[in-house]
C-alpha cells in the first residue's frame, strides 16, 4: 500500500506513539556522546569487600548509560597501581575512576592521565595534588566520631570509662585514615578515655588484625575498647578476642560493613560501625564521569553520607545498607 492510501492515525494511535517515544527516550542513554564509553576503575585491593562493592556500583551505573567499566586490582602496591593506569591508557579507555593506594600516590596517576587527556574521578581516599573532575568522599571524621561516641557510651555503661582503647587503622598516609583516626579520638578525648595502642594496616586482612589485637591484649591488659577502621579485618580482631577469652571484656567498634556485621551488631559483638556506602560511591563516581561525557560540569566534591549503625537502629538501617553498603539487590 502506498502513502496515498494510508488511513489517518487516530488520536489513540497518536497517543500510543507518543508514549512509545517517551519510553524509548527514558530507556536510551541520556546523550549519544556518552554511549559506548569505557571506564577503568583503579582500586587499591579487591581483597576488601568495600572496593568490590564500589566497583559494582561503577559497573552498574556505566551500564545504565550504555557504557562499560573494567576493574583493575592494585594489590595495595603503588607500582602496580601505576602499571594498571598505564595499561588502561594503552587500551584507550575514555575515563578513569581512581581509588588510590594512598593519597601520596594519586598525583602520579593523575599526571599520567592528564598527559593522555583522560578525565579522572577520585572515589574515596583522596590525593595530595593533581587535577581531576570530581572527588567522591564521605565525611570520615564525622562518621568515626559518631562511631566513637557509641563505643564510649557503651564502655561507660559497663563502668569501663577508665579503661583504654586500641586502634587498628587504615594507612595514615591516606587522608581518610587521618580523618577516621582524628574523629574517633575526638570522641575518646571528650569521654576521658585514653589510647592504649595504634597499629596501621598494610595488608588489610583478618589475619593481620588478629595479630595486632593479640599484641595489644598482651601489652595493654587494661584495654576495654577496640576500633578497627575497615570491615574484613574486624573479623580477625573478634577472632583474637575469642581466642584470648576476652570477647566479654573488650568492646569492638568498626568502620565500613559486610553482611556478617548485621547479626554481630544485633548481638552486641560489634557495638557500632560507621558504614560508608560504597555502592552509592560507585554510582556517584560514574554519574560524574558520564555528566562530563554529556558536556556537563559535575560537582568537584560529591559528599556521600556515612551511616552509624548500632544496636538501636540496626533493624531500621538494614534494608538501606544491604543495597548501598553491601551492594546486594
Amino acid at each position: 500500500m502506498n502513502d496515498l492510501h494510508r488511513k489517518p492515525l487516530t488520536r489513540r494511535a497518536l497517543a500510543g506513539l507518543a508514549g512509545s517515544a517517551a519510553l524509548a527516550a527514558t530507556l536510551a542513554p541520556r546523550d549519544a556522546r556518552a554511549e559506548g564509553k569505557r571506564l577503568a576503575y583503579i582500586t587499591p585491593g579487591l581483597d576488601l569487600p568495600y572496593w568490590r562493592t564500589l566497583g559494582k556500583g561503577i559497573e552498574d551505573e556505566a551500564r545504565k548509560h550504555g557504557g562499560t567499566s573494567t576493574t583493575y586490582d592494585s594489590h595495595n602496591s603503588a607500582q602496580t597501581q601505576l602499571q594498571n593506569v598505564q595499561d588502561a591508557i594503552a587500551k584507550r579507555v575514555d575515563g578513569l575512576v581512581l581509588s588510590p593506594t594512598d593519597s601520596s600516590t594519586a598525583p602520579s596517576v593523575l599526571a599520567a592521565a592528564a598527559r593522555a587527556k583522560i578525565p579522572v574521578v577520585i572515589a574515596d581516599i583522596g590525593t595530595t595534588g593533581g587535577e581531576y573532575l570530581s572527588f567522591v568522599i564521605s565525611d570520615n571524621e564525622k562518621g568515626a566520631y559518631g562511631t566513637g561516641q557509641v563505643l564510649a557510651r557503651k564502655m561507660q555503661e559497663r563502668g569501663w570509662g577508665h579503661g583504654s582503647v586500641g586502634l587498628i587503622t587504615i594507612s595514615l598516609a591516606r587522608q581518610n585514615g587521618k580523618d577516621r583516626t582524628a574523629g574517633f579520638m575526638k570522641a575518646m578525648t571528650e569521654a576521658g578515655i585514653k589510647q592504649a595502642a595504634l597499629s596501621q594496616m598494610q595488608t588489610y586482612t583478618a589475619d593481620e588484625a588478629f595479630k595486632f589485637t593479640q599484641d595489644m591484649l598482651t601489652a595493654h591488659p587494661d584495654m576495654r575498647g577496640l576500633f578497627i577502621e575497615t570491615d574484613q579485618p574486624a573479623i580477625g580482631a573478634l577472632r583474637a578476642l575469642k581466642a584470648a577469652r576476652r570477647e566479654n571484656d573488650v568492646l569492638v567498634a568498626a568502620f565500613d560493613g559486610i553482611p556478617d556485621f548485621i547479626p554481630m551488631i544485633e548481638s552486641g559483638r560489634i557495638v557500632a560501625s560507621g558504614m560508608q556506602q560504597p555502592y552509592l560511591f560507585g554510582q556517584r563516581a560514574a554519574e560524574a564521569m558520564f555528566d562530563h561525557f554529556d558536556g556537563k560540569t559535575p560537582p568537584q566534591r560529591i559528599l556521600v553520607p556515612i551511616l552509624v549503625v548500632d544496636q538501636q537502629n540496626v533493624k531500621q538501617m538494614a534494608p538501606i545498607v544491604r543495597k548501598t553498603t553491601f551492594g546486594l539487590s
